[in-house]
């Protein structure tokens, strides 16, 4: 699995930039990429704070992950256009009939495909050794562009499900 994507986010963007990652619980079909690509470029390009335009980046990755970038060099953006974005998310759920909102499950590359799984099973995988220390583990957490491109798919033991997991289940 080419797990190579930061080609694709934008290098016109200070690494500053707010980023929002929104997990989907399945695979769009290639029908829904097409649309859903097109849906996302017509929100960056109506996408305002207070009235001014934001310089924003939206796009689907391996699939199923949607991340929504903002360039606040010049807007900020406000509260207004931050729920704009969960409306947007809300639409989308609604539209494909998937959930893109559940912080509960946890996205990891096993065996080249990318594994979503409960974060009450995650013990469960590890002490099978399905997940080791050094599986890549997708960290939906990061803020910025500069974590995205440095800090979103990183092994298990560098991540903040680390500390949650006693060493001693690691093999």
């Amino acid at each position: 699995m080419n797990i190579h994507f930061q080609d694709l986010i934008p290098e016109d963007f200070d690494n500053n930039s707010r980023v929002w990652i929104y997990q989907c619980n399945r695979i769009f079909t290639m029908k829904e990429a097409l649309q859903l690509e097109e849906t996302l470029e017509n929100f960056t390009k109506e996408w305002n704070s207070h009235g001014s335009p934001v310089k924003g980046f939206a796009n689907l990755f391996f699939g199923q992950f949607i991340i929504i970038m903002a360039d606040e060099t010049l807007v900020k953006v406000g509260g207004c256009s931050t729920d704009s974005i969960l409306r947007f998310i809300k639409n989308i759920e609604q539209d494909y009939h998937v959930e893109l909102l559940d912080r509960q499950t946890l996205a990891f590359i096993i065996k080249e495909k990318v594994q979503l799984l409960p974060l009450s099973e995650v013990n469960y995988y590890i002490q099978n050794e399905l997940i080791t220390a050094d599986t890549l583990y997708f960290n939906n957490t990061i803020l910025t562009k500069k974590e995205l491109l440095k800090n979103w798919i990183i092994p298990v033991k560098e991540s903040w499900l680390a500390s949650r997991i006693p060493s001693s289940n690691f093999p």
